[in-house]
């Protein structure tokens, strides 16, 4: 069987991309490596739990010494790396700790990945994903390309710029196989609500405001989380090394009508007379260093590997909110902090 590690695997979008290539690839064995910390949530795959080709290792990409010991024990066929900090307010609060996961982490796992593969790369592969908040702001007009400079505002988006370039870095020295993806604001179940739509559905529902910055005009490119577990997958077996690959959701949405959206269909699924929840919208100060626009041209992805999103915004957005409503339990668990004792419950007493 091929042997498949996968970091960050019960956070937001690794859980979706561990669950599809679990259910997917039978003859796949599959490594979900996440270190559990505050977004990351085992009952996102319980599921999974008595699959065959599924493992769950527990571990931080900081620590270089365990990293080596679990490749050469494991000796892994693959890396597809999503684990990282990733909530910009986080990273202007405590920027050491997106270097110290996004970048040495990274650099961790390639080390590692370059020791235990000796040169010997056939058939491996090391795919980094990454985000669209590398390549800076846009104006009005225009889209990112794979081949727009960088130019990263704020200590995440730096942070995985700096890990960008040193898969390049390591690509380019020694010849180690791999592909970048940059992706766009993703959205969908299993989403920690610190992030702008669980927090709005969870606040609704409890008739909290909804805090917005600025003027909420910042536009955003919104992918669904499901989707972009499916370009992840076409990228990893059929992208070409040394590539990058640009995905978007080819929906741009200004924060402030996003939440208006949001609203309404949260007062219709509720049972709540319409215009009631846009009542808790509450403008806030704006985030510093609080990026315009971002907006993805997916074109390669789409002409060289065939991908493209299968859902539109709405239909998207009215499946998340139907999610949310029908896993109230995953909501309170992730709130009040109790999820965390999942692992302690479900593994450590095996």
């Amino acid at each position: 069987m091929k042997k498949i590690l996968i970091t960050g695997g019960a956070g937001f979008i690794g859980s979706h991309v561990v669950r599809r290539f679990v259910n997917k690839y039978e003859d796949y064995m599959i490594y979900n490596l996440d270190s559990l910390t505050y977004a990351g949530n085992l009952e996102n795959l319980k599921d999974l739990e008595s699959a065959p080709n599924y493992r769950f290792v527990k571990g931080d990409i900081c620590d270089q010494g365990f990293i080596e010991e679990l490749f050469k024990k494991e000796g892994f066929d693959g890396v597809i790396h999503l684990a990282a900090e990733s909530h910009v307010d986080r990273s202007i609060s405590d920027p050491m700790a997106f270097v110290n996961t996004n970048v040495i982490g990274t650099v961790n796992l390639l080390n590692a990945a370059r020791k235990i593969w000796n040169g010997d790369t056939k058939e491996k592969r090391f795919y980094h994903v990454s985000t669209d908040e590398v390549y800076g702001s846009l104006g009005a007009e225009g889209f990112f390309e794979e081949s727009t400079a960088y130019d990263p505002q704020s200590p995440y988006s730096a942070s995985k710029a700096a890990s960008d370039h040193f898969v390049r870095a390591y690509a380019n020295t020694y010849k180690l196989p791999v592909v970048i993806s940059n992706c766009s604001n993703n959205y969908g179940p299993n989403q920690f609500p610190e992030k702008l739509l669980p927090l709005c559905i969870n606040n609704i529902k409890h008739n909290k405001p909804l805090p917005i910055y600025g003027k909420g005009e910042n536009i955003r490119d919104w992918l669904y989380v499901v989707d972009h577990a499916a370009a992840i997958d076409q990228i990893y077996h059929a992208g070409i090394n040394g590539e990058t690959y640009n995905i978007g959701g080819l929906n741009e949405w200004k924060n402030i009508d996003i939440v208006k959206s949001l609203c309404d269909l949260m007062d219709e699924k509720l049972g709540r007379e319409k215009g009631t929840s846009r009542q808790l919208i509450t403008f806030v100060k704006d985030r510093a260093g609080h990026d315009k626009r971002y907006a993805i041209d997916a074109t390669k992805v789409e002409k060289e590997l065939g991908w493209k999103p299968s859902l539109q915004f709405d239909e998207g957005l009215i499946k998340t909110v139907d999610w949310y409503l029908a896993n109230e339990d995953w909501l309170e668990h992730v709130t009040s902090g109790t999820y965390q004792q999942y692992y302690n419950e479900q593994y450590q007493k095996r």
